[in-house]
C-alpha cells in the first residue's frame, strides 16, 4: 500500500499546482521530465527481468500471453470500458458545474487506474513490497494531474479515491495471493512483468508504442508454468 499512498500524494500535489498555475508549465519541461521517467522505467524493467532463473519461461509466457491478449482484445476492452464509464457518468450530470467536475474526476480516474503500469505496480507492491514501479507511476500521475487540473478543475483531485480503492485493492489481493506462490513463481512472474515495464519505458521515450495490455495474461502464465515444471520435478535454472 505504500506505493498507492505515494501515488495519492503526488496526484494531490500535482492537482493543486495545476489548479493554481493553469497551463503555464512549459512543454519542454514536461517532455524532458517524461523522457527522464522513461529512462528510469527501462532500468526498473531490466532489474526485474534479470530476476529470472530461466529466460525460456519468460519468453514462453510473453508469447502465449500475447496470443491470448490479442485474441481477447484486452486493450480494446479496456478502451471500451473507459468510454462507456465516461459517457454514462456524463449523461447523468445535468448542471454545467457538475458536468465539469465529473469530467475531471472520471477522466483522471481512468488515466490513473486503467493501464498495465497500475496492474504491474500494484502486484509487485503486494507480492514483494517493492513499490519502485508505483513511485514512477506516481511521478507520471503527478504531472498528468497538473495538466488535467489546469483545464478540468478540482474534480481531478477526487480521483485519489479511485486510486485508493482500485490500486490499493489490487495490492491487497496480491498480498493475499502471495501465500499461494513460492519464490520461484514470484521471480518468474516479476521477470515477465519486467519485460512489460521495458515496453512502457519505450512508450514514454516515444520510441515504440506496444500494446502492453495485451501482454497481461503472461503474468498468470509464468507462475503456472513454474508450478507445472515443479510438479514434474524439473529444476528451474
Amino acid at each position: 500500500m505504500v506505493g498507492t499512498l505515494i501515488n495519492i500524494a503526488t496526484v494531490l500535489v500535482g492537482g493543486i499546482l495545476g489548479t493554481a498555475l493553469g497551463s503555464r508549465l512549459p512543454e519542454r519541461i514536461r517532455e524532458t521530465v517524461l523522457h527522464g521517467l522513461g529512462l528510469v522505467t527501462l532500468v526498473v524493467g531490466v532489474q526485474l527481468t534479470l530476476k529470472t532463473q530461466n529466460v525460456l519461461i519468460v519468453m514462453g509466457s510473453i508469447l502465449v500471453g500475447a496470443i491470448l491478449g490479442e485474441w481477447w482484445r484486452i486493450d480494446v476492452g479496456l478502451e471500451r470500458a473507459s468510454v462507456w464509464l465516461r459517457d454514462r457518468v456524463s449523461r447523468h450530470a445535468s448542471a454545467h458545474s457538475v458536468a465539469h467536475f465529473t469530467e475531471g474526476f472520471v477522466t483522471a480516474s481512468l488515466v490513473f487506474c486503467v493501464g498495465p503500469m497500475t496492474i504491474l505496480g500494484s502486484i509487485q507492491d503486494g507480492l514483494t513490497g517493492d513499490h519502485s514501479l508505483l513511485v514512477i507511476k506516481a511521478m507520471l500521475d503527478g504531472f498528468a494531474a497538473l495538466a488535467f487540473a489546469s483545464s478540468l478543475g478540482v474534480g481531478v483531485l477526487f480521483s485519489v479515491l479511485t486510486i485508493l480503492i482500485y490500486q490499493g485493492g489490487l495490492s491487497l489481493l496480491a498480498g493475499l495471493a502471495q501465500n499461494a506462490l513460492n519464490s520461484a513463481m514470484i521471480a518468474e512472474m516479476s521477470a515477465t512483468g519486467g519485460v512489460m515495464i521495458l515496453a512502457i519505458g519505450l512508450l514514454l521515450l516515444d520510441l515504440k508504442r506496444i500494446r502492453v495490455a495485451n501482454l497481461l495474461p503472461a503474468l498468470i502464465i509464468a507462475p503456472l508454468v513454474v508450478a507445472v515444471l515443479q510438479a514434474l520435478g524439473i529444476a528451474i535454472q
